[in-house]
């Protein structure tokens, strides 16, 4: 892959859409670090891809006079930058700079002068003190995902020794500075065009930045950037809309980003903040979407529970059910009424759920006969981890309060079906959604992206994932 594709985490161009982000992302001086390592063995090989063109010309050598000569089979046969730098300027972009870098070359030489004296031989360059200096911008095409550039490089040839082999020693001393000149200056011409081309061959790979990432048939969630990434000397933060949309239909939810920030830590190579905002806009995208019903039948409830779903264990809390509806069998749709709401506290996380809950004897020919609604309010405490480049979670039941909203078999007292209710969410709804967040949504990311030594906090209105990162 692209030696710096981790520079595709250095942020979008700045957008106009003046809103809060509902995830924000810090590189720090870490990750950075870990991206100048893999963009310089990069750099190193491409530069060893190198073809400096045979030269020849004509120079006045006192006291031969015109001496015509060419230089031909040159090759690169080592190649070394040992000292190099990636540095952020603040509200700029990066700056690159590499110092103390070596090139070996190898290659033919032939010379004529007094028109007909003829010689010829090879030669090893050895050039040392290289330096390169360079910008790279940030800027965001068409689709908002970022592209980068090099602008401002400048090469510089340090000092050079040549070796000749063959031919007339005499002649070494009076023709190597001719030849050392005509090859820096080769040289310099290709470096900063192979920097630039280096840069560049990032921007296939940046393509691949999950902006609009699909979560199942239902959602997606936007990772556009929603201002201008802040760079400091220490690290970059960028600051992404984080919201989940249904499929092919953008509504905007009844509630919107409230401001939050990162706090100072630098210990792992990324910092990705996940706003309540986002997982909020998810329930409301899920909810829209009818994907929050679940049908409960009989075969649902494992086999060695005493509770049935049917008129018979119904009918002992609620007499005229089994009368009306005798030895039937019997179906719950759980549904939420409204999307439900997600609180992140310190170490915590509560979902508070309304919804509905409506019974129905199976008739014989499998018609639907309703038997009462019940309004629910309910809550779950949740349980978040980072599985992948996803967040995942599962759920576990905390409390529930009923209340009847209609009766189609006569008033009963709603408190007497508590438990089983509290059997059917706990053995039937929760195993169903703990199933779906074991999924997880996908975080941003870029190509063959792995999170490694995560952590994972639950602060005040957000939560916090720390990580390093590798590619592969």
């Amino acid at each position: 892959m692209s030696p710096c594709c981790w520079l595709a985490l250095l942020a979008l161009a700045p957008l106009v859409l003046a809103t809060n982000p509902g995830v924000k992302v810090k590189l720090t001086e870490k990750g950075i670090e870990y991206g100048k390592q893999i963009g310089m063995a990069s750099l190193q090989q491409k530069l060893k891809t190198m073809k400096v063109p045979d030269l020849s010309g004509t120079e006045r050598v006192a006291p031969i006079g015109k001496v015509k000569y060419s230089l031909t089979g040159i090759t690169i046969v080592n190649l070394g930058l040992p000292n190099s730098a990636l540095a952020l300027v603040p509200d700029t972009g990066i700056s690159l700079s590499i110092t103390n870098a070596f090139i070996s070359l190898h290659g033919n030489w032939k010379i004529r002068y007094l028109s007909f004296i003829k010689d010829s031989g090879s030669f090893d360059l050895e050039v040392n003190g290289l330096t390169v200096t360079d910008s790279i911008t940030i800027k965001s095409d068409e689709t908002g995902r970022p592209t980068v550039s090099s602008v401002n490089c400048v090469a510089n040839v340090g000092s050079a020794s040549i070796k000749f082999h063959g031919g007339a020693s005499w002649l070494y001393n009076l023709f190597s500075a001719y030849i050392d000149k005509a090859l820096r200056s080769s040289l310099q011409k290709q470096i900063c065009p192979l920097v630039a081309d280096t840069i560049t061959d990032m921007n296939p790979h940046l393509k691949t930045l999950n902006v609009l990432a699909k979560v199942d048939k239902y959602a997606e969630v936007e990772y556009s950037m929603v201002t201008s990434p802040t760079i400091s000397n220490a690290s970059i933060d960028f600051s992404l809309k984080g919201e989940f949309y249904n499929i092919g239909k953008h509504q905007e939810p009844p509630f919107s980003p409230t401001p939050f920030s990162l706090p100072p830590q630098v210990n792992n190579m990324l910092y990705i903040g996940i706003s309540a905002f986002t997982t909020n806009s998810a329930g409301f995208v899920y909810n829209n979407a009818g994907a929050l019903s679940l049908y409960i039948t009989d075969d649902m409830i494992p086999p060695s529970s005493p509770i049935r779903l049917n008129t018979r264990t119904f009918g002992a809390f609620i007499p005229e059910i089994s009368k009306r509806f005798p030895g039937m069998m019997m179906k719950l749709l759980v549904k939420t009424v409204k999307e439900p709401t997600i609180f992140f506290e310190p170490n915590n996380v509560t979902v508070q759920a309304s919804g509905s809950v409506t019974a129905y004897a199976i008739q014989p020919n499998t018609t639907l006969s309703p038997l009462f609604v019940l309004n629910m309010e309910g809550s779950v405490s949740a349980r978040l981890y980072v599985t992948g480049v996803k967040l995942a979670g599962a759920v576990t039941l905390n409390k529930i309060e009923m209340t009847l909203e209609t009766s189609y078999v006569g008033q009963f007292q709603v408190r007497s079906l508590d438990n089983i209710f509290l059997m059917v969410l706990k053995v039937a709804v929760i195993p169903k959604v703990n199933a779906r967040l074991e999924k997880g949504f996908p975080l941003p990311s870029i190509g063959k992206m792995n999170l490694v030594n995560t952590q994972l906090q639950v602060l005040k209105d957000y939560m916090l994932i720390g990580t390093d990162v590798q590619f592969t």
